[in-house]
């Protein structure tokens, strides 16, 4: 049998290889003619320009890689099925099941890489490409640097804590003009002002410090209690990737860029939040299930590619491209509804966002085991 399955593969990794780098070459072109205009006003080289789309290719790659093993699969199996292989092999008493074991075990594969590619490769690749579009970008005095955030406010409900920061860099998690204010569990409350911030061996150590303390009572004056040069306080457990995520999600600026966020950044805004409101509740897990869900949908092209695939008859090639288009079609359109009513609440976060895997899976393994 192990003849049969590395002939299955050979006649599958083929095809997959010309649709992945089809689809990789086209995709990036399409993206180059779309943002040419705009790399221009930025003032990018072409030696930018590429490492740009170097950068970006692992997001890019995500994206084709479902569509193109639907249709290697669809290729592969109509290939087969037009010169009577399988039939020939399920005559010698091979079932269609086993069949298709090398074939899942290619979807599991592509499962596995999907999952690492979105949830490491990604969102750093990302970064580093909005870093490379604006590098040339000229920087008047007092200027903010692209990735800098300003005005950002972090409130962790967990413990109490509001944090208010002037600028934050990202990259290095420094503050400048960071405020903390405290409700501590007895009432009071401990107000932090300091010209700068960073955290250094997980502890946040700021610079021109000042505290101040304040009771529970109305109209309570703040009473001065420190001012120091450098000040660690190890109570404070915020990290710089809790930090990070809520500058994404609280602006909003996830709903622009959806695909690029780890579930580690929802689950740390989570951390933050543990009881947000109703609505962006049902957001943020349909979006975490929805982020779950995605790599599997490899998986799911084996199972549904192989009834259409592998039915008898002499068929043209192209009717798998066919198949291939329509498959896509309909399984875009029930994503977009299970998002739209798991976000929206009106069905179970995570249905919203496995229905469509669900709903593929099971016809697939229902046309399977009704094909002769």
């Amino acid at each position: 049998m192990r003849l049969l399955d590395r002939y299955l593969l050979r006649e599958l990794l083929l095809p997959l290889t010309y649709c992945l780098s089809g689809f990789l070459i086209f995709w990036l072109a399409f993206e180059l003619v779309r943002e040419l205009g705009d790399l221009q006003e930025h003032k990018l080289r072409a030696g930018d320009i590429l490492e740009y789309y170097v950068v970006r290719a692992p997001e890019i790659f995500v994206r084709i890689l479902p569509i193109a093993l639907l249709l290697a699969l669809l290729y592969t199996l109509t290939n087969h099925a037009r010169h009577h292989e399988i039939t020939a092999m399920r005559a010698a008493g091979v079932s269609l099941w086993r069949l298709c074991l090398p074939y899942l075990l290619v979807g599991l594969l592509a499962t596995g890489l999907l999952f690492g590619l979105n949830e490491l490769c990604v969102p750093d690749s990302t970064d580093l490409a909005e870093r490379i579009k604006y590098r040339r970008d000229p920087h008047s005095a007092g200027a903010l640097a692209a990735n800098h955030v300003r005005n950002l406010g972090v409130p962790n409900d967990r413990e109490g804590r509001r944090w208010q920061i002037g600028i934050y860099n990202p990259q290095t998690a420094e503050m400048i003009n960071p405020q903390v204010f405290w409700t501590r569990s007895d009432g009071s409350r401990l107000w932090l002002f300091a010209e700068r911030a960073i955290r250094t061996n997980d502890i946040w150590t700021f610079y021109n410090a000042r505290q101040f303390y304040e009771t529970g009572q109305s109209n309570a004056l703040l009473v001065p209690i420190l001012k120091t040069n450098e000040l660690a306080m190890p109570e404070f457990s915020e990290t710089p990737d809790q930090i990070k995520s809520e500058a994404n999600l609280a602006s909003g600026s996830l709903r622009g860029r959806q695909a690029d966020t780890p579930i580690t950044e929802i689950l740390n805004y989570l951390r933050l939040h543990p009881k947000p409101k109703r609505a962006e509740r049902s957001w943020l897990y349909t979006k975490l299930h929805g982020r779950l869900a995605a790599p599997w949908t490899c998986l799911v092209v084996v199972l549904i590619a192989l009834p259409f695939g592998a039915a008898s008859g002499r068929r043209n090639v192209f009717v798998g491209v066919a198949s291939s288009i329509l498959i896509c079609f309909i399984f875009f359109v029930l994503q977009q509804v299970g998002m739209a009513l798991g976000s929206g609440g009106y069905v179970p976060s995570w249905l919203g966002a496995w229905f469509p895997n669900l709903a593929f899976a099971a016809a697939g393994v229902a046309m399977t085991a009704a094909v002769r």
